[in-house]
């Protein structure tokens, strides 16, 4: 009995466990329910058995604890784990839950002795039915089995991403059901229920709620006739599950001869500890990875079926939606194939000469940047060979091994340009530890990443051809702009010449020709602008001293403070347009950052004449920087149109220059514009660009 008790207290705190988590992450699922019905179904049935407070019916309350369980584990079955339409459930699972929930009125209605008769309860813990039990049981036991199947359905169906997130919950929740339909099979068998079953029941429970807990608490391919090795794992499965079902067979024999003697809950209870344990070594991947092995070593030449990864690997690379989901299936393939837990892929950020995460796959997540230098990645060029961290690698620094160490990666895989290191693939830690990767492991992996660099060229190639055709569509709407805006120019200058003549008074002709003026100057600046949109535009390059350009920006900051500091510097550019990208930058600063938090801008000279904008705001990503911060129509700003960087880059690199940028999420971001010297030429007295 008090097992009883410990199975009601593993069950409360597995609920307390998954509400407190749901809580956290915003989340909605309906495993507390029936995990706190059946600790409540526990408690009834441990208070009946042991006479508590006589004078209170503790099975007539747990007729209505029962008569819950279906709509709950229906419910459950039919939502845990998948993907549920913005509708709601189909009408065909709405009909079932709500007719299972009509259970719950027939003890509402009927007396308990219409459903069972106890003679000697407890002394005799046996429920003999009536024709209403008889049925009210059946019926249970039919809707438990169609959970358990909608369960069975849901494993079958997971993705193998999804599989191992939900394995060990479904073989938690599905020996609960099948103690749950065990026990009341006696009802369709043997019209009766029989409570010295109780222990058995308590035993999976716990059993069950302890599983539960462990996994919210680790929440984070010459003709030969040729096996396959597929066929050869399945027939292990097959082999494994044939020695499961003659175990209890040989359990059934010895109950049949030995009788009273062999126990039957004892019995029972190592057959469904049997099947526990047979699930979860069947989705084990650590199991699997080391029959693999085994198999490769004792029976196979080449360790992979070769015709069955190029397959698979082919309708990976056919098939994705987009970029991101591109290298997701790619990770995801260097994960099963070669038995590791995780996988990141770094690409190289242009211009600021390091490597950057563009996705991470089940790893911790990994915010350190790879410098170009860097004695891993320089051990990839030399050898253009995968690094594996359990080879003597005597040139890395404690740094390298920390890294390594601290996020288990196990290999390095590079992805390669031509001669250019593009990125690489992290792998992390061995599913088996002790399992001895070869050159056949390394040939494959670099064989992947040729297939796997081609694919995301071509990936790259389409995007920059979709961002062009872009470009060509708002310099075909450009165009058309143009067109009416010169009209509507037109019209003011004839309006001007007309407005000297006729109107009267002299202060009103003045005002009107000063504001008619500035209107036309703007418009035929727009239409300059939507001109060259996309193309870096015209410059009218003077002598323009940066310092005091940089000081007159910052006052045009209405509202905000921007200290400026650092020295005057001369160079050579249109003055517009270079007050363009310094208002475009402050603009961003002072929306990325709060009210108080300090602008600090500095002008000096390193070599080039430089402007340093920095900021203590939200920060970007290197992989927002990678991507999209320099590209067209693409903004962090829910208002923002993804222009404004876009030009200040072209503007930039029509001067000769360049924009460095430098950013921590959530502790800000520097940007550096580097513009070329202004020197006098000794032969004429000219200023020109150095």
């Amino acid at each position: 009995m008090a097992l009883m008790l410990i199975s009601v207290f593993l069950l409360l705190v597995s609920v307390l466990r998954i509400v407190l988590l749901e809580r956290r992450s915003g989340t909605l699922s309906y495993i507390a329910a029936p995990f706190f019905t059946i600790a409540v179904l526990e408690l009834f049935d441990f208070f009946a058995l042991n006479n508590f407070w006589p004078e209170i019916e503790w099975k007539r309350c747990a007729l209505f604890v029962e008569a819950l369980l279906p709509s709950l584990w229906l419910l459950l079955s039919v939502t845990y784990a998948r993907e549920i339409p913005e509708r709601g459930l189909s009408l065909k699972n709405r009909l079932l839950v709500g007719a299972s929930l009509l259970l719950v009125l027939v003890p509402a209605f009927l007396p308990s002795a219409s459903f069972y008769y106890a003679p000697d309860f407890p002394a005799e813990p046996v429920l003999f039915l009536g024709d209403v039990g008889y049925y009210f049981y059946v019926a249970i036991l039919v809707l438990l089995v169609v959970a358990l199947i909608n369960f069975e359905s849901t494993l079958v169906n997971a993705s193998s991403e999804a599989l191992w997130r939900v394995k060990l919950d479904i073989v938690a929740l599905g020996s609960m059901l099948a103690v749950l339909i065990f026990y009341y099979s006696n009802a369709l068998l043997y019209r009766s229920l029989n409570l010295e079953l109780a222990p058995l029941r308590s035993l999976l429970f716990s059993i069950a709620a302890v599983m539960m807990l462990y996994a919210r608490s680790h929440w984070r391919g010459s003709a030969r006739v040729k096996i396959s090795q597929a066929v050869v794992l399945k027939s292990v499965v097959v082999a494994t599950v044939s020695a499961y079902l003659l175990m209890l067979g040989l359990l059934g024999e010895g109950m049949k001869y030995f009788g009273p003697q062999f126990p039957r809950v004892l019995t029972l209870s190592l057959g469904f500890i049997g099947g526990i344990l047979l699930l979860l070594l069947l989705l084990s991947d650590r199991a699997k990875r080391e029959l693999k092995v085994l198999l490769h070593k004792h029976f196979y030449q080449s360790k992979y079926d070769y015709r069955a990864q190029w397959l698979g690997l082919t309708e990976r690379l056919s098939t994705f939606e987009n970029g991101d989901d591109l290298v997701r299936r790619v990770l995801l393939a260097y994960c099963e194939i070669f038995g590791v837990h995780g996988a990141a892929l770094y690409q190289h950020q242009q211009g600021c000469g390091w490597y950057c995460v563009a996705s991470n796959l089940e790893l911790e997540p990994l915010r350190e940047t790879i410098s170009d230098d860097n004695p891993i990645l320089t051990s990839l060029r030399e050898r253009q060979w995968v690094f594996c961290s359990s080879d003597p690698n005597r040139d890395l620094t404690e740094q390298e091994w920390d890294f390594l160490q601290r996020y288990g990666i196990s290999f390095v895989v590079p992805l390669f340009e031509g001669e250019a290191l593009s990125g690489f693939i992290v792998l992390g830690a061995q599913v088996v530890p002790d399992e001895q990767y070869r050159y056949e492991d390394f040939d494959l992996m670099k064989t992947i990443a040729r297939q796997v660099s081609v694919a995301m060229q071509h990936q790259r190639l389409t995007e920059q051809l979709t961002q062009s055709k872009a470009m060509q569509a708002v310099g075909g709407l450009a165009t058309f702009v143009v067109h009416d805006l010169k009209n509507l120019a037109a019209t003011i200058s004839l309006v001007l010449e007309n407005a000297r003549e006729h109107i009267d008074n002299p202060e009103f002709q003045q005002d009107m020709l000063t504001s008619l003026g500035n209107t036309t100057k703007k418009m035929h600046h727009l239409i300059g602008r939507l001109r060259n949109l996309g193309e870096s535009e015209l410059l009218q390059r003077r002598p323009v001293d940066l310092f005091a350009l940089t000081q007159s920006c910052a006052g045009m900051m209405q509202g905000r403070v921007i200290s400026v500091q650092g020295s005057q510097q001369i160079v050579l550019g249109d003055r517009e347009e270079l007050q363009k990208v310094l208002l475009n930058l402050f603009l961003n600063a002072v929306e990325a950052s709060s009210p108080e938090a300090p602008i600090a801008v500095e002008v000096g000279c390193n070599g080039t004449p430089f402007v340093k904008v920095t900021d203590q705001g939200c920060g970007m990503s290197p992989r927002f920087i990678r991507n999209d911060l320099f590209v067209p129509f693409r903004s962090s700003k829910q208002t923002g149109l993804g222009i404004g960087l876009y030009q200040s880059r072209q503007i930039v690199t029509a001067h000769g220059g360049r924009i460095d940028v430098s950013s921590v999420e959530g502790e800000g971001t520097v940007f550096t514009v580097h513009l070329p010297v202004a020197e006098e030429d000794s032969a004429g007295g000219v200023i020109k660009a150095a």
